[in-house]
């Protein structure tokens, strides 16, 4: 595909990626004038719009209240500035997902780079534009963070889809440069890279799982106390509906806090507060209902949620170990310690990242600080993704030798010949002649007839051994009724000097007496009776 238009392609796919976080935010907020604000200020529906799609990106967004409204609320007016920080993750999965793909498409196509730098120009100039023409009194961001923040969320998954693309079809370049090194190393040891990187996917698709599978058990468990907030917020259908949006966009978030609280460090609601299976200590919360899910005590059974993370790190060992290659011998131990280490270290490294945008500020006061700690939860996602990838990875492979024999072909054949000499076609001796001869009745085909190279190699090349297989043959024929038909005269056949002076037949004399020898049994050399 022409540069060009892979160009164009990738640089439609950061607009729409813009353009469909945009539009996530702006149609409700747009609703939400209408209905919910008696006099609405559509001056400020963009800049709120852009600051909630900048907070999603993982923008911290500085937020001043207004006098009159503190003076109607009553709050302390030390409260009036506050920064929101913790990011509804929705918004950074789906431009991340779009720009994965966007690069990996770029990459089949032939031109993975060329993608890759227009999808990433392009999402960082709208980044731009939304940030200069989105700053207001009330809703302000740092501008270069408004720039920087959201054009990385694009720019790290599309080049990460276009190396996977690269990998996949081939580029003639760096990333066929590493595949070759990869593949020049000992056989052991060749398919550890790889292995890794699919152990790490294996691995973090596991545990979100097993995030969604906590988060849902919650919701069910205590859907008294989340139903009980709903109804305390006193909403309207519009309100309600607005409050259930941003729920849901915070859905991820709600997922890495409680891959946290099943790893064992848990996550905090606020200074001094910690949400885990072993306790939980908890001040007073916001009115979000589904922080309703959140349990006010623990039990010593949720201490078993932590065997959750080391059976996903045994899936992933299982499955590890199913595609590494069977060798011939003893199967070595250094590939599989290190593969066990490298994909515990990354998984930890992938839990840090995550408490890291899954945390921040929530409101003023003691809510700055929210969310998992990332030391804790790259120490524990780890040690416990380890120990399960060391059981399966470390033990010694089920059936031990067998798989060796699965890739032998038996040498085994029901029958055996003995060779046979080989005997040069000779067209001399093979030829016929057009000029048939007759033999006498009785006389059957003599055994001088048939050339050299049609006699059986296992019976004696002697006149005496010829004729005594004949007579046996003939001992057990029954007689066949004589055909009436013309006797066939063979008129005479003249013999060559070449024929008489050898003691051998000529052609024409062979065939003459094989049609001879058919005539007598009622058939004919062709075949028809």
């Amino acid at each position: 595909m022409h540069r060009l238009l892979i160009a164009l392609l990738a640089a439609l796919d950061a607009v729409l990626a813009a353009a469909g976080g945009i539009a996530v935010v702006l149609a409700p907020l747009a609703l939400l004038w209408v209905f919910g604000i008696g006099d609405p200020d559509w001056g400020a529906l963009w800049p709120a719009s852009a600051a909630v799609w900048h907070l999603g990106h993982l923008v911290p967004v500085t937020i001043t209240l207004p006098d009159a409204y503190l003076a109607a609320t009553g709050i302390d007016p030390s409260f009036a500035t506050f920064t929101l920080s913790l990011a509804p993750l929705a918004f950074a999965a789906f431009t991340g997902l779009f720009a994965a793909r966007s690069g990996s498409r770029a990459a089949e196509a032939g031109s993975g780079l060329t993608g890759w730098l227009s999808g990433s120009l392009v999402f960082a100039a709208l980044s731009a534009g939304i940030a200069l023409t989105s700053q207001a009194s009330l809703v302000t961001s740092e501008t270069w963070l408004a720039i920087l923040l959201p054009s990385l969320v694009f720019l790290v998954p599309s080049l990460i889809g276009a190396i996977a693309g690269a990998w996949r079809v081939g580029d003639d370049g760096p990333v066929d440069a590493v595949r070759g090194w990869i593949e020049r190393m000992p056989s052991t040891w060749a398919s550890v890279p790889g292995l890794a990187l699919r152990g790490l996917a294996i691995a973090t698709l596991g545990l979100v799982s097993v995030g969604a599978v906590v988060v849902l058990a919650g919701l069910i468990a205590r859907a008294s106390q989340v139903i009980g907030l709903y109804q305390a917020s006193n909403a309207d259908g519009v309100g309600a509906t607005v409050i259930a949006l941003g729920q849901l966009l915070y859905l991820p978030t709600l997922v890495l806090w409680a891959v946290s609280f099943a790893a064992g460090p848990g996550f905090a609601l606020g200074t001094d507060t910690a949400v885990t299976p072993a306790a939980t200590q908890v001040g007073a919360l916001p009115g979000i209902p589904v922080l309703g899910a959140v349990p006010d005590s623990t039990s010593s059974w949720l201490l078993l949620l932590v065997l959750l993370p080391v059976a996903v790190g045994a899936l992933t060992g299982w499955i590890l170990r199913s595609r590494m290659p069977v060798t011939a011998g003893p199967e070595p131990l250094a590939p599989r310690l290190v593969l066990a280490v490298v994909v515990a270290v990354l998984t930890g490294g992938v839990g840090a990242l995550a408490a890291v945008v899954s945390s921040g500020s929530i409101g003023p006061g003691r809510l700055a600080d929210t969310g998992p700690q990332p030391g804790p939860l790259a120490l524990t996602l780890g040690l416990e993704v380890l120990v399960g990838l060391a059981i399966l990875l470390l033990s010694p492979r089920l059936g031990g030798d067998e798989g060796d024999e699965r890739h032998e072909e038996p040498d085994e054949r029901g029958f055996s010949y003995a060779a046979r000499e080989h005997v040069p076609f000779d067209r001399d001796e093979h030829g016929t002649g057009p000029t048939p001869t007759g033999s006498p009745t009785g006389a059957g085909i003599p055994h001088d007839v048939w050339p050299s190279a049609y006699r059986d190699p296992d019976a004696v090349a002697t006149d005496t051994g010829l004729g005594a297989r004949g007579s046996a043959l003939g001992a057990f024929s029954s007689p066949v009724p004589a055909v009436s038909a013309p006797p066939v005269s063979a008129p005479p056949v003249s013999e060559s000097p070449a024929a008489g002076s050898s003691g051998e037949l000529s052609d024409d004399e062979v065939r003459a007496r094989i049609r001879a020898a058919w005539s007598e049994h009622g058939g004919e050399p062709d075949g028809t009776s």
